[in-house]
């Protein structure tokens, strides 16, 4: 079962990585109508297919051309032809041949009293709120009409207060989040190509999921993000507070220990440094930091405390005591590992890479990731957080599903890019994104500024280039 928001991303990431929306249109149609023949024995009868301009109507169509060849069909436009959606739908509009086509509510009435077979393809996935016309007329007029109806993915209205209710649903590669046979009829699932690789790979569709802010919003209402980090390694907080700016977060808070304050304020103006009380993070920092977290959406911590006496303790103490998500990192893990119980009930993303994972569960990785896969669903699991494994492909899963990104370069082997992933995972947490949907785009997205880092530099790319390219990378995919 997949939710409409998951089939929005997989349609996007099918046709970034190479299956058009032209072959995916005419498996869906074709499907359609073998449903339609199969289900209804429809050959000789009369079929109306009611079609509207985007993508579910372009199914349509192509439902209608396939059924043309051994029944009478009329095509039932709910607007003009003039306002299809996408070029394939328009296209697939121009290829129908021998089918009598009409258009909005005139003789609709007239042509529904005349079918034997309704094909329902007026709306797809994502249609909220109330419907507007014609949509909402002819949605009433099929229910009305005693007529057999086979809706197209999901009925039309899916997900409103008023929807078809069909005889059969024809549900394109899986069947959707909140369908069962009192809303869909009896339901049918088509494979319409898209791969199982595919399904499973990171890419520009997550950008689907990302929280767009709204025209009216005001500082810090897109996300305000709490770093953790610093001491002997002074670099890290602000690499990771470059990131969640790079993703959009708003307000960037770092505690660190009074050694490294300093430095990391020099870095930029944007960050509202916190000294701590001494040259490592303690467990007497807690009561401050619990403070800080007050003021902010989501948290990073680990990257740059180092691993001194005490540091471990105090991340399991802070862990244990904010309730915000938060991304576990570098040194973190560590700690992480000592205590997995300060994690109950926590949002959390941990982000080790194969040695580090290593340290937090005992577990050798092999090499191949598709073998990598079922290690970390099960310490994922076992964590309660969702895990994002660093490497040549990251692997995202929250215990329940993997997906694998394959973003990213060699030359990102260079220090600090991990501490700009943990910036940017928690930058979208702080934005309101879950944690396995922070993780795999973030994954995304780190790798794919490094991949325009290393066009201009090669393997002469820093951790700063990436995180100068994260914007870019939202200006393409946004």
């Amino acid at each position: 079962m997949i939710s409409p928001a998951e089939m929005r991303v997989l349609d996007r990431n099918a046709q970034y990585f190479g299956v058009s929306i032209v072959e995916l249109m005419e498996n869906a149609g074709k499907a359609a109508a073998d449903v339609a023949r199969s289900e209804f024995g429809a050959a000789g009868k009369n079929v109306l297919v009611l079609c509207g301009t985007g993508n579910n109507g372009g199914d349509g169509l192509v439902a209608a051309r396939h059924l043309a060849k051994d029944e009478r069909v009329t095509v039932l436009l709910a607007r003009s032809p003039d306002q299809f959606a996408s070029p394939e739908a328009a296209t697939n509009f121009e290829r129908l041949r021998d089918v009598q086509v009409l258009a909005g509510l005139d003789r609709s009435e007239e042509a529904i009293a005349a079918a034997d077979l309704l094909i329902d393809a007026l709306l797809g996935i994502g249609a909220e709120g109330s419907l507007r016309e014609p949509y909402a007329s002819l949605i009433r007029q099929m229910n009305a009409s005693g007529k057999p109806i086979l809706s197209v993915d999901v009925p039309s209205g899916f997900g409103t207060d008023q929807s078809v209710r069909p005889t059969v649903t024809v549900t394109l590669h899986d069947v959707k989040e909140g369908m069962s046979p009192e809303n869909s009829g009896r339901i049918r699932v088509a494979d319409i190509g898209i791969p199982a690789k595919i399904a499973a790979m990171i890419g520009p569709g997550e950008f689907t999921l990302y929280p767009v802010p709204r025209a009216t919003s005001h500082k810090g209402q897109n996300g305000r993000v709490l770093v953790i980090a610093g001491g002997p390694y002074t670099g890290a907080p602000a690499l990771v507070g470059y990131g969640a700016l790079g993703v959009g977060a708003d307000l960037i808070h770092v505690a660190t220990p009074a050694l490294a304050a300093s430095v990391v304020a020099s870095y930029s103006p944007m960050f509202i440094v916190h000294p701590l009380v001494g040259h490592r993070l303690l467990r007497e920092d807690t009561r401050q930091i619990v403070d800080l977290a007050s003021r902010a959406d989501a948290i990073a911590i680990g990257p740059g405390l180092g691993d001194a006496e005490g540091t471990l303790d105090a991340v399991t103490e802070i862990v244990r005591s904010v309730a915000l998500p938060l991304v576990v990192d570098a040194d973190a893990v560590r700690a992480v590992a000592s205590d997995p119980k300060c994690l109950v009930g926590k949002r959390a993303v941990i982000t080790p890479h194969s040695r580090e994972f290593q340290t937090l569960t005992g577990k050798v990785l092999p090499d191949a990731p598709e073998e990598r896969a079922e290690i970390l669903r099960e310490a994922a699991k076992a964590f309660g957080a969702t895990i994002l494994l660093k490497g040549h492909v990251d692997i995202v899963t929250d215990g329940t599903r993997v997906k694998f990104n394959y973003t990213g370069n060699p030359g990102m082997t260079v220090g600090g890019t991990g501490d700009v992933l943990c910036g940017v995972v928690t930058g979208l947490m702080s934005k309101g994104m879950s944690p396995f949907d922070a993780a795999r785009l973030g994954a995304f997205t780190n790798g794919y500024a490094g991949d325009l880092a290393f066009k201009v530099k090669s393997y002469g790319l820093t951790s700063v280039d990436v995180a100068e390219n994260l914007g870019r990378v939202l200006a393409e995919f946004l």
